[in-house]
Order: structure tokens, then sequence, then C-alpha cells
């Protein structure tokens, strides 16, 4: 169906032009230039032209906008398109402000509009190859990632190198590590023919589970190199643009020998080329966008994605401007979330894609991460991590130094002691990716766990059950039960004000909460309050 609209035709745009028309999507196209647009006619014969921009946003006809225009228009124009209720393709990045991306996904996600962001190398077969590979732990244990991406031109004076060049980099950089963010990243540069734009940088980021990545990118390289470099712990992979397609992805197995298992030795062998379908990588971009347009599906490059790789710049350029001195992506993200309904400290980080209720309170050093979802008036204490899918219900209190990974739902009115600790994997193994293979565990509603207390994964802690500090919960806990030791055993009955029930564990009978007048009985091993 021709209902989309190219905002900008020019140096790059006339390649996302091509793709839509040959997709049969291309209905009109708006470029400042006289010259493009004739161009554009003359190419593609029916399609309608346009100077202006009001043309594309008032034309009810135009469903889908793509947007290739100068990375400082694209905040203003992708907000104009969503608000007049259209699908948006922006070209990287998604703005020049984390509070502009967010303003964008948020009104994305309020219009129910799909929004996405044009990081090309995602969609490089090449790419998608290595990404797999390095899902499926060919590599092993992910330690250190490079990318290059170097040319003599084509110079500009609107951005410097690090924003025209590394987004695609960092893009890539943040899926291979599953999405997790840099804790602290470093940006050197120096710019050479334009005061004041950068036109060579190497940014550093280091990321909380051990790998570290380098983006190194320049426009003034007497050489075009587009090399990216993926180390683990059993291969190293590289993707080399520049080479005939056969040869673009290469695999090296186990590079590294370990002589009495303490000596490291090289072990040089030819790579194993990978095999990819040859696919041009704008047209499945491009095909990508105009199918979750259709299908009403988040892109793989979607808003929130292009708002992570925001962060990623904006505090490599925070870093660049003063001479490569560290700076945290969290500076940004936080302070975007400081005029919500809930409070962070200035020192947490609370990844835009986290849900966070009403009165939710978030301490020193903690940080909620993409994908998690958290209750109203919870209070997450000092040193806190809620992993990637975690679901707390309201009124959960988390003490300090506990990591809440993935797997793990807490019912309402859940207390968990200080270092307390959740397991998610049965043989966990840190040379072998298995996030495939979390475990879930489930808190009911009122149950409080002890500091130093560790739930072994797949248990289920029931409705208003005590588990002791220290205690190691190998099975079931049933609701009610106070369980202590190692391995945790039941020890009594407890009732939910946290009074304990005189009834041994064992025995029947009825027993009346000293705090409430409630009664509770036990029957056949189970614990029930009584009408």
């Amino acid at each position: 169906m021709q209902n989309l609209a190219l905002i900008g035709a020019g140096y790059w745009g006339r390649n996302l032009a091509r793709n839509f028309h040959e997709l049969g999507a291309l209905a009109l196209v708006c470029d400042s230039s006289d010259e493009v647009l004739a161009a554009q006619s003359a190419a593609f014969p029916g399609i309608r032209v346009t100077k202006s921009v009001e043309d594309v946003m008032a034309d009810a006809s135009i469903t889908r906008v793509a947007i290739a225009a100068p990375a400082a228009r694209h905040f203003d124009l992708a907000l104009r398109a969503l608000q007049a209720g259209k699908d948006v393709f922006v070209e990287k990045p998604l703005a020049l402000d984390v509070r502009e991306g967010l303003t964008l996904v948020d009104l994305a996600e309020k219009n129910g509009r799909i929004l996405m962001v044009g990081h090309l190398l995602q969609y490089h077969p090449c790419v998608r190859a290595i990404q797999r590979l390095v899902a499926e732990g060919q590599l092993g244990k992910l330690q250190y990632i490079t990318s290059n991406r170097l040319n003599l031109g084509k110079i500009r004076r609107e951005e410097n190198a690090l924003w025209s060049f590394a987004p695609h980099d960092i893009s890539v950089v943040l899926s291979l590590v599953g999405g997790e963010m840099p804790d602290r990243v470093r940006c050197v540069g120096e710019a050479y023919l334009h005061e004041g734009v950068a036109d060579v940088t190497l940014t550093t980021m280091s990321f909380p589970g051990g790998v570290n990545a380098h983006v190194h990118v320049s426009w003034i390289n007497p050489f075009k190199e587009q090399r990216l470099t993926v180390v683990g712990s059993h291969g190293m992979l590289v993707f080399d643009d520049t080479l005939p397609w056969a040869e673009k992805v290469m695999l090296y197995r186990q590079p590294l020998v370990w002589e009495g298992g303490v000596v490291p030795t090289v072990k040089k062998a030819a790579g194993e080329a990978v095999v990819v379908p040859e696919e041009e990588p704008l047209r499945l971009e491009c095909a990508h966008f105009v199918e979750c347009c259709e299908e009403r599906r988040a892109p793989v490059t979607d808003g929130q994605e292009g708002l992570r790789v925001l962060e990623v710049l904006n505090a490599a350029q925070r870093s660049l401007d003063r001479n490569g001195e560290a700076a945290a992506p969290s500076d940004v993200s936080v302070s975007a979330f400081q005029d919500s309904d809930f409070f962070s400290h200035p020192t947490a980080v609370v990844d835009p894609e986290a849900k966070i209720g009403a009165g939710t309170k978030i301490w020193h050093f903690s940080h909620v991460m993409a994908g998690a979802e958290v209750g109203e008036k919870c209070n997450i204490g000092q040193n806190v991590v809620v992993s990637p899918g975690v679901k707390l219900g309201s009124n959960v209190k988390i003490q300090n130094n506990v990591s809440v990974y993935t797997g793990v739902i807490c019912e309402d009115d859940v207390f968990l002691g200080p270092s307390m600790v959740f397991t998610n994997i049965n043989n966990p193994r840190s040379a072998v990716i298995r996030r495939d293979q979390y475990v879930e565990t489930l808190v009911r509603r009122g149950a409080s766990i002890g500091a130093n207390a560790t739930i072994v994964c797949g248990n289920e802690i029931g409705e208003y059950a005590l588990v002791g500090a220290g205690a190691v919960v190998t099975k079931p806990v049933k609701p009610f039960a106070v369980v202590a030791g190692n391995p945790a055993r039941q020890i009594g009955w407890i009732s939910r004000h946290g009074e304990k029930l005189a009834l041994a564990p064992d025995a029947e009978g009825e027993a009346t909460c000293s705090a409430t007048g409630e009664r509770y009985e036990v029957r056949r091993g189970q614990c029930h309050l009584m009408a």
C-alpha cells in the first residue's frame, strides 16, 4: 500500500526512497531542494513531491513517515509525525538529547504508533549471524568487542564523527551484550578540520558483567575500514564489511589453548568462513518497518532501543567534552525521571523501559533494568539490582545488597532482607550462556525472607511464610510456614501479622494470632486463615 512519505531524499534518503518504492510503499517525497525533487520524480514516476512538511503531516492518506533529515531535525520532525498520528521511521540518532528521545518514546506508546530507528547494522545479515552465534554460546563467555569505522570523507560540520558514525556500532554492541547498559563510558577525540567538530573519536564502554567494547570512528583515515571483532573465551568472530560477501564473516575457534591449565598458548589456524545469505541490509530494514506497521509489532530497533543508544552517545559526548573523563549513561537517564510520580536517588539507575509504580522509592546505587515491572509504594534499598523480566507487586520492600534476578516474581507486601540471594539457573557455568534456562521463582503475598537467606530457583514461597535468616530453601515453603536452617526445614507456623502461632509443624488444630485475634486452622499439613 502506497501510504509512506519520505522527508529528506538527499545523500542517504535517496537510498531509502529506492527501497521503499521497490517495496510498493512510497507515495510522497518531501525535500527542500527542487533538484532533489525533480530527480525523485524522474526516478519514480507516479509519486507525489512537495517542499512542505506541513503537507505531509496534514495528508490523511499518509499513515507512515520516514525521516532522513539532518540529525538536529530528527526530534522535531518525528514529534510532529507522531502528533499527527503517523508511524515513524527515523534515521539514527533518534534525537540529540535523552529527554527528547524519551518524549518520542512516550508519545509513540501513548498513541499506539510504531517508532523505529535506522540502526542499519542490526539488519545486516552478517551481523545477525554474529548475534546468533554469540547467543548460541559459540564463543563461550563474551569478553571483548572492537569496532572500527574509518574512511576519508564524507566530512560533516553539523555533527561530529561520534554522532555520525558510532550509533550503528553502539547499537550492535548493546545487542551483543544482551541489552545490558555500560556503567562507564570514556571518549577521546580531536577536531582537526573544523573547530569544535571532532573528526576522530575513540569510545570505550565498560559493562557490569566484565565485557569491554571499543568503537573507533574517523572520516580522516587514508583507507576505508569497517570491521567488527568479537572475542570470547572459546573463539573469535571478525566481520569485515569491505571484503567480498563470502569472506565477510570469519570464525576462529579456540585461538588460545592452556598448557597445563596455566600457560596460554596461541593456536594459529585458518578461520572458518561463516555462510551468510546475501541480502541488502537496507532492503531488510525498510521491509521490517513496513511489516511492523502492518502487523502492529515492535521493531528490533524500536524507540526504546534507540533511546539506549542515545544514552550511550550522550555519555560519550560528555566524556569527550571533559577530555576522556568517565561518564555514565545513568547521569542523564535518571534525571529524566525526576518529574515522575516515583523517586529515584541521583546515584540510582532506572532504565527508560522499566515500569515503576507511583510512590515507589529507589535508593543509592540501585539499578532497575529494562523490562522490570515494579508496583506502587515499593521501597528498594541501596545497591539493589532488579533484572529484566522481574515483577514486583505493590508495597514490596527490598533491603540493601539484593539482586532480584530474571525469573523472580514477588506478589504484594513481600519483604526481602539484607543480602538475601535468589538464583535463577540450576547449574550455572560462567563460560556457558544459559539465558534460555532461567527458572521461575514465585514469592507469594506477604512472605518475608530473612537476611542472607538463599532461595534456590524453582521454589514457591507461600503466602505470609517466613524464611529465617541464613536459611537455604531447596523446596517449596507452605503458606504461613516458618523455615530455618541449611537446608531449610519447617519449625513452626506464623500469622499474616507476623506473630508465631502456638502449633507444632506436624500438629493439627487451631491457633489465634496474639496481635489481631485472627484464628488459624492447621489440617493435613496446611495452615488456613479461618473465616
